[in-house]
């Protein structure tokens, strides 16, 4: 007898929570950002980030999936935060994301969306506001915009 943890539709959903990292890049006063090309949240624009691959560090996952989406070299800061996105379906779990979110330094590259990007840019408090993003996101990005504006040059 063979047993299937997915559903007959072909759905997926998570069995366990998937590691992931994302990157809060600053540059020149503005947050580089793409819009989501894929699900979950396709079409949301959020930070730059993906899955933690087996055998990668965060912060090795961090520039492989900042280079696979934007094609922008970064430095990783440090770890700033830490999240759990859970999106249900119906009342059970269809994914289940653990979020490292990383501070990161700007080195260099023009962004180009690639990957599962469908657009990247870099955006003010003013375009952010415009944006269709998830609530948590646009809060974090708000928070690092002020915290920005507020240093002295």
């Amino acid at each position: 007898m063979k047993v299937s943890s997915e559903p007959a539709d072909s759905t997926v959903w998570s069995v366990f929570p998937v590691p992931t990292c994302c990157a809060c890049v600053l540059h020149q006063g503005r947050l580089l950002l793409i819009q989501r090309g894929r699900e979950p949240s396709e079409g949301l624009w959020s930070f730059p980030g993906g899955r933690i691959e087996l055998g990668e560090t965060i912060f090795e996952a961090l520039q492989r999936e900042v280079g696979e989406e934007t094609g922008v070299e970064i430095e990783r800061q440090r770890v700033f935060q830490v999240h759990d996105a859970i999106i249900r379906d119906d009342g059970r779990v269809r994914f289940h994301y653990v979020v490292n979110t990383v501070r990161s330094r700007y080195l260099s590259g023009e962004p180009r969306a690639g990957s599962d990007a469908h657009r990247v840019r870099w955006v003010s408090e003013a375009d952010l506001l415009a944006l269709p993003m998830h609530p948590f996101a646009r809060r974090t990005a708000l928070c690092l915009l002020r915290q920005a504006a507020s240093r002295p040059a």
